[in-house]
C-alpha cells in the first residue's frame, strides 16, 4: 500500500511548494484516480509516490510517505523501485532497448535471471498485453499506443506491489483503453495498489474506487467517481467530461470529391509489406477525423499527405490540380504529437516569425506576429522560451505556427493528448476557427471528446482500394 501523511514538497530554487499538506492512501486491491487542471500538482504527486521527489529531483520535503508500511526515511530510491512500478506519459523516456522483445527482457537480464526464465516472462507479458505480434519490431517503428503497451508490459513483468500510471490513456485508442481498464481490475484482484493520474475520465468510471481532484498543489475535492458528475466541479477545476459519446461509427464518411483528392496511393515502409495499396479518397473543407486502431498507419498517412514521406505511387490534387511532393510540403502543415519536436527558437515570437517567414520571406512584421499571438492567447508569452511553456501553451503555439504558414492542408496528430478540459476546449476552438477560414483540417485522434466536438466526417483505417473517381 501507499500512504502519504501531511506531505509538502518544494522543487529546488522555487519559493512556493508544488504540493502542500497532502494526505491520502491507496490500499492493496484499490485504484485511486488523481485528476485536475494542468499544473495542479499531479505529476509531482506521481514523483513523490515513486520516490523521484525528493531522491532524484532533490528539493525540500516535509511529512512522511509509507510504502508497504516502510517509512520513506528508511528507503533508498533503489529499494523504492522494487516496490513501485511507474509508466510515464511519454513511454520513450523509459526505454533502454531497440526492439520490443529486448525491452521487456532488459531488466530481467540485469537481475541475472536465466534465459529460460526471461523467455517465459517475456512471452507471458506479451500475451497479457496483446503485443505478441510486435515482439520483434523496432521500438522506433511502433505507434505511440503500442509504445504505451510495451512500457506497461515492461513494468508489470517486474511484479511491483504498487503501480503508478501517469496519463496512461493519452496515447491509446478506445479499444486499448478498455483493455487497460480490464487490466487494472485484474491488478486490483491481485491486491496491487494502483494510482492513476489522468485527464481523461470516462474510461475509469467502473475502475477506480476513489477520486482526488487537485488544485494549486492541494487536494481540493475527493470522493467516489460520482463527484465528477457535478457541473460545478468540472467547471471550477477544469476537468474533462466524465461520460463521452463514441461518435466514431456515426460520423459521415468522406465525400467522393473535395478540396483535396488523393489518387491511387501506394506505400510501404522499408523491408515491410504494403501499408496502403492503390487507395483513393477526398477531403472536403471542414474537419475530418482519421480513425483507426493503434498501428494502422494514421501518422504515416499524415506524413504522406503533407509530403514528409514519399509515396511509392499516387498523386495529390489540390483544387483539382496535381501537386508534386515538394509543393505539397509547402502548402501543408503537420502538428506532431510531441510538440517539443517542433519548437526550436529562443522565444515564442521567434517561433511565429520563423513559421510566417517560411512561405513569405521578407514579409514578417512584428505587429502581424503579435496579432497572431493575441488570437491564440499567447501575446503575454511572446518573449518566453518555448520550452518553458506548459503542455497546453506549447500545443497552442505549434498550432499557431502551423496556421501562420496559411496551409491548404492542416493536420494535427493527437492535439489534445494529455490536456485538461480547459486546454482541450481551447484546441477545439482553434481547430474550428481554422475550418471556418476554409482550410481542410485533418485530426488524428483517439480522443472521443474532441471527436464529438469538432469533426464533420471520418476517414476510417484500414482503407480498402477502390477506383479513383
Amino acid at each position: 500500500m501507499i500512504e502519504l501523511n501531511k506531505v509538502t514538497y518544494t522543487y529546488p530554487f522555487q519559493k512556493q511548494p508544488a504540493v502542500r499538506d497532502i494526505s491520502f492512501s491507496v490500499n492493496p486491491g484499490e485504484a485511486v484516480l488523481v485528476t485536475g487542471a494542468s499544473g495542479c500538482g499531479k505529476s509531482t504527486l506521481v514523483r513523490l509516490v515513486n520516490g523521484l521527489c525528493p531522491h532524484f529531483f532533490l528539493g525540500e520535503f516535509e511529512g512522511d510517505i509509507h510504502r508497504n508500511g516502510i517509512s520513506c526515511e528508511a528507503q533508498t530510491l533503489k529499494e523504492i523501485s522494487t516496490l513501485v512500478g511507474t509508466v510515464f506519459q511519454d513511454p520513450e523516456l523509459q526505454f533502454f532497448a531497440m526492439n520490443v522483445d529486448d525491452e521487456i527482457a532488459f531488466a530481467h537480464e540485469w537481475l541475472g535471471k536465466s534465459a529460460e526464465q526471461i523467455r517465459n516472462i517475456v512471452d507471458k507479458t506479451a500475451r497479457r498485453l496483446g503485443i505478441t505480434d510486435i515482439l520483434s519490431a523496432s521500438i522506433h517503428e511502433l505507434s505511440e499506443g503500442q509504445k504505451q503497451k510495451v512500457a506497461i508490459g515492461g513494468v508489470l513483468s517486474l511484479a511491483p506491489s504498487i503501480l503508478v500510471l501517469d496519463e496512461p490513456s493519452a496515447n491509446l485508442d478506445p479499444e486499448s483503453t478498455r483493455e487497460l481498464a480490464r487490466l487494472i481490475r485484474e491488478l486490483k484482484a491481485r491486491d496491487i495498489a494502483v494510482l492513476v493520474a489522468d485527464h481523461r475520465l470516462y474510461w475509469l468510471e467502473d475502475v477506480v474506487d476513489r477520486v482526488l481532484v487537485m488544485d494549486k498543489g492541494t487536494i481540493a475535492a475527493q470522493g467516489n467517481f460520482s463527484i465528477l458528475e457535478e457541473p460545478e466541479c468540472k467547471e471550477k477545476y477544469g476537468l474533462r467530461s466524465h461520460r463521452v459519446e463514441d461518435v466514431r461509427q456515426t460520423l459521415p464518411s468522406l465525400p467522393d470529391t473535395g478540396h483535396i483528392h488523393v489518387e491511387n496511393l501506394t506505400f510501404a515502409h522499408k523491408n515491410a509489406p504494403l501499408l496502403y495499396e492503390n487507395i483513393s479518397f477526398s477531403l472536403g473543407k471542414g474537419v475530418t477525423a482519421i480513425i483507426g486502431d493503434n498501428g494502422t498507419g494514421k501518422t504515416t498517412l499524415a506524413r504522406l499527405l503533407t509530403g514528409l514521406s514519399r509515396m511509392r505511387q499516387g498523386k495529390i490534387f489540390i483544387n483539382g490540380k496535381p501537386v508534386p511532393g515538394k509543393e505539397v510540403l509547402k502548402r501543408s502543415a503537420l502538428i506532431l504529437q510531441n510538440t517539443d519536436h517542433q519548437l526550436h527558437m529562443n522565444s515564442v515570437v521567434q517561433e511565429i516569425a520563423m513559421a510566417s517567414g517560411i512561405l513569405n520571406p521578407g514579409n514578417v512584421k512584428k505587429e502581424g506576429l503579435m496579432a497572431i499571438l493575441e488570437r491564440f492567447g499567447l501575446k503575454h508569452l511572446a518573449e518566453r522560451h518555448p520550452q518553458s511553456l506548459s503542455g497546453g501553451e506549447k500545443q497552442r503555439l505549434v498550432i499557431a505556427c502551423g496556421l501562420a504558414a496559411n496551409p491548404d492542408i492542416f493536420i494535427l496528430d493527437e492535439p489534445t493528448s494529455g490536456l485538461d478540459g480547459r486546454n482541450m476546449k481551447r484546441i477545439a476552438d482553434m481547430i474550428q476557427s481554422a475550418s471556418d477560414d476554409g482550410i481542410s483540417v485533418v485530426v488524428i485522434t483517439h480522443d472521443l471528446e474532441l471527436l464529438s466536438k469538432v469533426c464533420d466526417a471520418a476517414l476510417r483505417l484500414p482503407i480498402t482500394a477502390r477506383p479513383a473517381p
